[in-house]
């Protein structure tokens, strides 16, 4: 029996989420890697006022849901399809992004009757190389003991990880504590432990046959058409691809217009999902 038709039999997380509108589409979002529901926030509640009942996601070990010692794509998805039976949720659209797009794949994949379509933004779903080895330099050098405000914090960043977008991400994922000190939102330790199983391709003995909108960000190298567009297709047989133009790989922050109308537009197409 695979593991996700046995979830009565494990415990289940109880994972933070926001609910956003009371329509009778439900649209289910996943967020990337050390972000949180807080990077959809806007854009949920835009989609929640016009007829979709949105539910944001805090994935394990990231924002307010449980930090566990054990972190990967499939657990991730095991934590979806509980989260669904917690909520009574009979059938959904994905939308997930980076990491949160690799577990919507793997998901949608794994329960096809779960899900009537999904929406992937920006990344594919073959093994990426390591890419995170600044941050997690610049995160383990930053002494949150000894930090007393948000610009310390980025000070201390600085020498290793460049990036200005990237670090103005991460401060997003720091937050001040009950006794006045900072912490990060994410579970540090078990996420770096555990990087190696986000870099992992996702695969299947059977494609996902139903509607996919795969969103690519023009100046974002993680989605790369001529090289990937057939692994794409043996999985998801009906995925369209659209460009954000002018957006890297936080597209959904750069170009939120254009992100909002294409998801609504991909919801509305689907039609009704009972619940």
């Amino acid at each position: 029996m695979h593991p996700l038709h046995n979830i009565y039999f494990r415990n289940m997380l109880q994972l933070h989420y926001k609910s956003y509108g009371t329509g009778t589409k439900h649209l289910i979002i996943l967020h990337g890697f050390l972000g949180s529901l807080d990077n959809w926030h806007t854009l949920a509640g835009q989609w929640g006022e016009n007829g979709i009942h949105v539910w944001s996601l805090d994935q394990r070990n990231h924002g307010k849901s449980p930090h566990k010692e054990v972190h990967s794509l499939q657990l991730m998805a095991d934590d979806l399809v509980d989260f669904m039976k917690q909520h009574q949720i009979l059938e959904a659209t994905l939308l997930g992004h980076s990491m949160g797009g690799k577990v919507a794949m793997l998901a949608a994949l794994q329960n096809p009757h779960l899900f009537n379509g999904i929406i992937v933004a920006d990344i594919a779903p073959k093994a990426y190389k390591r890419g995170h080895d600044d941050v997690f330099e610049a995160l383990f050098n930053t002494n949150l003991h000894l930090i007393t405000s948000r610009k310390e914090a980025e000070e201390a960043m600085k020498p290793y990880l460049g990036d200005i977008a990237t670090r103005n991400f991460i401060l997003k994922s720091l937050e001040r504590t009950s006794e006045n000190a900072y912490q990060w939102k994410f579970n540090l330790l078990a996420l770096h432990e555990h990087y190696d199983e986000i870099r992992k391709p996702i695969e299947s003995n059977a494609p996902y046959n139903k509607p996919v909108l795969f969103l690519k960000g023009e100046q974002s190298a993680y989605i790369k058409p001529e090289q990937d567009w057939e692994q794409i297709i043996q999985l998801f047989p009906n995925a369209l691809l659209h460009t954000v133009g002018g957006a890297a790989h936080w597209l959904h922050a750069e170009k939120p217009a254009e992100v909002f109308e294409q998801v609504l537009h991909f919801v509305n197409q689907i039609g009704i999902v009972h619940s």
